[in-house]
């Protein structure tokens, strides 16, 4: 049984991690919202880049002039799954959610007999994959959310993507991230970035029809020509969809963290309450005590 100075230390120390706590809550709030507003204003640009490229692929169909981003490698053997995660922890179960759906499509590839790579952006993926796939991770990059998430970072990492595209390094490219919803909560998702993904068949699109906008049913005619856009397009998508992705994460990131410190911190005040308690029940049987002693000291007198 702890006596009451073991008790007024652990009060202390809990008093100090809940003030740590708060902090940790208040920052991550305070730069929630700014990522929460870039999240939410890059996906109309990046979701209407993917639906045009998508609609310019479907136009041309599979020819022999089509961007070999858009045309693969004819095979399906290499898949590389760029895993999105943040450097830092304390952000409850949001590194871990990422982690588990990787590690789920990893061993699915592994089963139907595809070769595996992994490039982790964060430190967190790469500690949460290296126990199990520590050789087939060829690459971890990190620092790109300390502070802030750059344009100029996605698009260094799609240059980098297509030049390991360019270089026979993979056939199939999947990104893998936490896409932001809310505060607290975050959608795991997986994306094909290389080959670029056409647009499902007619029936397909009929069922989609009617969700969509009238702008995209419109007839366009490119100068020039189709297979010239796509080329110039594709490697672009790659930076913007990376930026996304990033984007997504960051903003997930500080949902996530602000949700676990505030749980900590109510978690915190609970405990404190009830070693508070045990405090004054115990200097009170000690206080008792020491009457009872004092009284039966004198009476023996």
């Amino acid at each position: 049984m702890p006596n009451l100075k073991d008790l007024r230390l652990r009060i202390t120390s809990v008093k100090s991690t809940r003030k740590i706590t708060a902090a940790m809550k208040m920052v991550a709030a305070s730069k929630l919202k700014r990522a929460q507003e870039q999240a939410e204003a890059a996906r109309p640009y990046a979701e209407r880049m993917e639906r045009m490229l998508g609609s310019l692929a479907a136009s041309i169909g599979e020819t022999q002039s089509a961007p070999p981003l858009l045309a693969g490698t004819d095979r399906d053997h290499t898949h590389l799954l760029v895993v999105v995660t943040s450097d830092r922890g304390l952000c409850g179960g949001f590194n871990g959610q990422v982690v588990r759906g990787a590690r789920a499509r990893i061993n699915q590839l592994r089963a139907d007999g595809k070769e595996v790579k992994i490039l982790c952006l964060g430190r967190k993926g790469r500690d949460g994959l290296k126990r199990y796939f520590e050789t087939i991770i060829v690459d971890t990059v990190e620092g790109l959310t300390r502070r802030h998430v750059l344009f100029e970072d996605a698009d260094d990492l799609g240059a980098r993507l297509a030049k390991m595209f360019e270089d026979g390094e993979f056939d199939v490219c999947t990104l893998v991230y936490n896409r932001f919803k809310s505060a607290i909560s975050q959608e795991f998702t997986v994306q094909q970035l290389i080959p670029f993904p056409v647009m499902g068949t007619e029936e397909e699109e009929k069922d989609q029809e009617p969700k969509r906008d009238d702008a995209l049913a419109a007839i366009y005619e490119f100068e020039p020509d189709e297979e010239t856009i796509l080329a110039d397009l594709l490697p672009r998508n790659l930076g913007v969809q990376m930026y996304r992705a990033m984007l997504e994460s960051y903003a997930g990131e500080h949902g996530a963290r602000m949700a676990a410190m505030d749980s900590a911190t109510r978690n915190a005040g609970d405990m404190i309450d009830r070693l508070e308690l045990s405090y004054n029940r115990k200097r009170q049987a000690a206080i008792t005590t020491e009457m009872i002693e004092i009284v039966s000291g004198a009476e023996a007198l």
